[in-house]
Formats: C-alpha cells, structure tokens, sequence
C-alpha cells in the first residue's frame, strides 16, 4: 500500500535526504556503455545543470550530488 508523502517527510525530524534514481534494463545516463562501445558522457552536464535549475525552482537547497553511469545521488536540505 501506497504512503502519503505528507507522512514519508518529516521537516521537523530530519534535515536531510538522501534520493537515488537508477536506470533500468542496462540503460546508461552517462559513461561509456561497455557492451556498445557508444559514449553518453555528454549527457552529464545536462543533468547536472537541470538538477541545478530545478533546485532553484522548486525552491529546495541541494547540499551534495554524484551523477554516476547509471543512477545519480541527491542529497536535499531543508
């Protein structure tokens, strides 16, 4: 059963947030795809300035950020 956000984020408890979003089915964000050979390096400065963008619009402070090959770590603060 599904959770209400309103109960799965507590401000008053915890000040940080850690968020991870994964590729699926050998998909690549970035990197080089090893069994292709293909390269999708040029992609790591588009998601990294439209985390940015987005920070600033929604008006949340991103504290730290890693945007690996296949999934990226965001950590968020109040």
């Amino acid at each position: 059963m599904a959770t209400a956000r309103k109960r799965q984020v507590s401000l008053t408890d915890t000040k940080y947030y850690h968020c991870i979003s994964r590729c699926v089915r050998r998909a690549y964000l970035c990197g080089e795809d090893k069994a292709t050979g293909q390269s999708y390096e040029h992609r790591r400065g588009w998601i990294e300035s439209k985390l940015l963008e987005l920070a600033k619009v929604f008006c949340i402070d991103v504290c730290a950020y890693a945007v690996m090959s296949n999934h990226t770590h965001i950590v968020l603060c109040r």
